[in-house]
């Protein structure tokens, strides 16, 4: 399927020039470039060199969203534990009066078992998060990788072909 031209490419990704290819056509874009004869796949190239910024782009974006969100994370982790500190050290005082019955030290003894579970259970719930997070940021790593082999592949590709009929 050498015989996709520029303008047929243009049509099939719907757009009027180059100018408007637009982050969600640049997949379409790639996708297609086997299709292409080698010198409309180095035209193309050559009018197109902001692909590399466009995939930087939005790696960049990524990982600012994802910086902005473990900022928040770390701020709301914090604020957490500090309250839970805060709560562990009244309930300390308190375990230290000398005039609580026992069953009164057993409920201080219950909450205090309770908000050392609510700390452990806040940290598990965080490294999901962080998990979560780096997955996040790991797909869109291997996305723009795979589509800069993708356009480097075509280009290198395209540049080493040798088949005259491939060249119109």
């Amino acid at each position: 399927m050498s015989d996709v031209n520029e303008a047929a490419l243009k049509r099939k990704l719907g757009i009027p020039n180059w100018r408007n290819l637009s982050k969600d056509k640049v997949l379409r874009f790639a996708a297609a470039m086997p299709e292409m004869a080698t010198k409309v796949r180095l035209k193309l190239i050559e009018q197109f060199p902001a692909f590399k910024d466009l995939g930087k782009a939005d790696i960049d974006a990524v990982t600012e969203a994802h910086k902005a969100t473990l900022a928040a994370n770390e701020n709301s982790q914090r604020h957490f534990y500090q309250a839970a500190q805060d709560q562990r050290d009244a309930l300390r005082a308190d375990l230290d009066r000398d005039d609580l019955s026992w069953e009164q030290r057993e409920a201080l003894h219950d909450r205090l078992d309770q908000n050392v579970r609510q700390v452990n259970e806040k940290d598990s719930e965080s490294k999901q998060f962080l998990g979560a997070g780096m997955k996040v940021v790991a797909a869109a790593g291997v996305a723009a990788l795979g589509l800069g082999v993708v356009f480097v592949g075509g280009k290198i590709g395209g540049a080493s072909e040798g088949d005259p009929e491939e060249s119109q």
